[in-house]
């Protein structure tokens, strides 16, 4: 095939490409392709054997259940019970990223069932309709769910970038869809809606104040957070070099780091009179801070930088998917 010739396997994310794309996973392979999010790695979500070298391929444990990306809310119907709530949520948020975990659907149609691997061997399921016209015309090009982790090694920064893909998987993907970077730059939230009220398990573009006005909200406990979820039951999004985090105040953190290559980003300068910085990038607003976060981890991590220094923001709408990323990211 045409795709097998291409070194890198960076292909441009164009009508033909995507068509080469869906046959490859129509094939059991994988593919890395946009989203609005981050790049996501795709496997056929429908064939257990296809999902197996997605954990493969980015070494992530068996026991974080994956994302099924699907062209809309006929489709999510098929594979899970969509209450009221879900409903609701899907009709305000999607296509768009919000992941909503339901119960899988005990389908008698074997072309309906969710295979246990891809669940995590859970009774849920996770579901979102991406808002980005290469993802779109992806699945609709499959005909089925597309499971799609982010597209980079377990543990590590999220890709935003094809280029960032390739760095972190190399040949373990068989195609990559460029489609430039992507425009939010943090995963989706997810939110369970097994319950007739919601919890968020992991913030993202949809924020808190959004699902409150759509929906009730509820803390979900911190076990079943972790049991539910994709994407939090395990360390994730850290660079290879120590990050620190400032919460715009304390100054001990510039203090104990004189001396030392130290690269900063965040949204306000550090102390002027202890910013002895390798590097840094300032934002200039939340937005732009949650979409060159994990750019500027996998840069600066490369850049003859010694440790990176970065600020949380407040917790008030994508800042709150900011810091949950950051604080995962330094192991706090």
């Amino acid at each position: 095939m045409i795709y097998e010739t291409s070194e890198t396997k960076i292909v441009p994310a164009t009508r033909e490409w995507i068509a080469s794309a869906a046959e490859i996973i129509k094939s059991g392979g994988l593919v890395a392709f946009p989203t609005e999010t981050v790049y996501g790695l795709g496997a056929n979500a429908l064939d257990g054997g296809a999902v197996g070298k997605i954990f493969k391929a980015k070494g992530r444990p068996q026991d974080n259940p994956l994302i099924l990306h699907v062209s809309g809310i006929r489709d999510a119907m098929k594979y899970a019970e969509v209450n009221e709530s879900a409903e609701a949520m899907m009709h305000a948020f999607w296509p768009g990223p919000l992941t909503i975990v339901m119960f899988s659907t005990a389908s008698a149609d074997t072309d309906c069932q969710v295979p246990s691997v891809t669940r995590a061997n859970l009774g849920t399921v996770a579901l979102r309709a991406p808002l980005h016209p290469v993802a779109i015309s992806l699945i609709e090009s499959t005909g089925f769910p597309i499971a799609a982790p982010s597209a980079n090694r377990s543990g590590r920064p999220s890709p935003t970038t094809a280029q960032a893909v390739a760095d972190d998987l190399g040949d373990a993907v068989d195609l990559i869809l460029d489609g430039g970077p992507t425009k939010i730059g943090v995963e989706s939230t997810v939110v369970d809606a097994t319950r007739g009220s919601v919890a968020i398990l992991r913030p993202g573009g949809v924020t808190e104040e959004m699902l409150g006005k759509v929906v009730d909200l509820f803390e979900g406990d911190e076990g079943d957070i972790a049991h539910r979820s994709p994407g939090t039951r395990h360390r994730h999004y850290a660079p290879d070099i120590p990050l620190f985090l400032w919460d715009g105040e304390e100054r001990d953190s510039f203090v104990r780091v004189l001396g030392v290559r130290w690269c900063y980003m965040g949204l306000r300068e550090p102390p002027s009179d202890l910013d002895t910085s390798h590097r840094k990038a300032i934002f200039s607003s939340v937005d732009e801070y949650a979409r060159e976060l994990f750019t500027k981890l996998r840069e600066f991590e490369s850049c003859g930088g010694e440790i990176i220094i970065a600020e949380l923001p407040d917790g008030r709408n994508i800042g709150g998917a900011v810091r949950n990323r950051l604080m995962r990211a330094a192991g706090s």
